[in-house]
């Protein structure tokens, strides 16, 4: 198993995936990563908590997963065709951009 590591102070921002949470009760999930997606950028203006799961059964994001915290930025390793999924007790968009180097 090979890894991959990017340097965080440099990056190629490629697509945008911005997943909207439109309530407080029910988890988002983002479109599937592309094909050649291994690292994300994940951002939030509040607190959220979120799941990546693979596409055939989109993950949903509960209060028991990986806290995001607000105003903070995470790389995460994913695979391509990979999904993720927001909940928030706030309504708001968070900002996914696979990156690229």
């Amino acid at each position: 198993m090979s890894r991959r590591f990017i340097n965080a102070d440099g990056y190629r921002p490629g697509t945008q995936n911005n997943v909207a949470v439109a309530t407080t009760s029910t988890a988002a999930a983002s479109s599937a990563f592309g094909s050649q997606t291994y690292t994300i950028r994940v951002a939030a203006p509040a607190a959220a908590f979120y799941k990546i799961g693979d596409p055939a059964a989109t993950p949903t994001a509960t209060s028991s997963d990986v806290y995001l915290p607000a105003n903070w930025v995470e790389f995460v390793i994913v695979t391509p065709g990979q999904k993720i999924s927001f909940f928030s007790a706030t309504i708001q968009t968070i900002s996914v951009n696979e990156v690229t180097q």
